[in-house]
């Protein structure tokens, strides 16, 4: 077996609930999963069905009520608030539909902020955020805020600032859900090119066939469980 494609996500026995208006609610039922080493993998159901939860709770966004995450190697309900910060900042880069960046930092300085986290030098830390500009299309737009780019252009900063760190692991929810059917697409093939060229695990959520389409593996989520949770051929570890 080749151990690049061991399992580098295993979600185990995973339960999370809320209480909202006096009464509990359950999002996530004894969820399973497992994605491998470079596998990109994509997370369907209907709203509702946990999927957002789901990735919160696989980077460490948010605690399960009970079971466990585990990400390459490390059980992150056993670490601190600040060293699973420091795990994302160093191993996972993060997409988001509503883009989340900071709205008075150019789109430079904005791809900069995992490569300061990081520690890299500051010569080494401002070619690669111009390097990961370039490869997005946005060149001749590294000086613009975030007000001054479109939608489309304001997701290509966060592919290329969720890259910078050269993560492990990606995680996207919804990458293009608030973007037009053509502007998805670009989108969509950018995550793939990126994901095959760093050989980056990428896992992410989607109500897009054609961006499911492209996935290794769909894995299908209703009711706060999922179908499917294990790779072809890998058995219950």
């Amino acid at each position: 077996m080749d151990p690049t494609r061991d399992p580098i996500i295993r979600a185990e026995a995973l339960v999370k609930r809320y209480r909202t208006a006096g009464r509990e609610l359950t999002v996530l039922s004894g969820v399973e999963l497992s994605v491998r080493h470079g596998e990109f993998v994509a997370i369907v159901g209907p709203s509702g069905s946990g999927k957002s939860t789901l990735l919160a709770l696989l980077a460490g966004l948010e605690l399960p009520s009970s079971g466990r995450v585990v990400v390459d190697g490390h059980d992150l309900g056993t670490l601190t608030e600040d060293e699973c910060a420091g795990f994302r900042a160093t191993r996972m880069g993060l997409v988001f539909q509503t883009f989340h960046l900071l709205p008075t930092l150019s789109a430079l300085e904005n791809v900069l902020i995992p490569l300061e986290l990081q520690g890299r030098p500051h010569p080494e830390r401002r070619d690669r955020a111009l390097a990961l500009l370039d490869r997005v299309g946005l060149g001749d737009r590294i000086d613009h805020l975030p007000g001054e780019l479109s939608g489309g252009e304001q997701q290509r900063v966060g592919l290329a600032r969720a890259f910078a760190g050269s993560p492990a692991i990606l995680l996207a929810d919804e990458p293009t859900g608030n973007l037009d059917q053509a502007t998805g697409r670009e989108v969509a093939g950018l995550l793939e090119e990126l994901n095959r060229e760093r050989s980056t695990t990428l896992l992410l959520v989607t109500h897009d066939p054609a961006l499911a389409d492209r996935a290794e593996r769909v894995i299908e989520m209703e009711g706060g469980k999922v179908r499917n949770p294990l790779p072809e051929g890998e058995g219950v570890r």
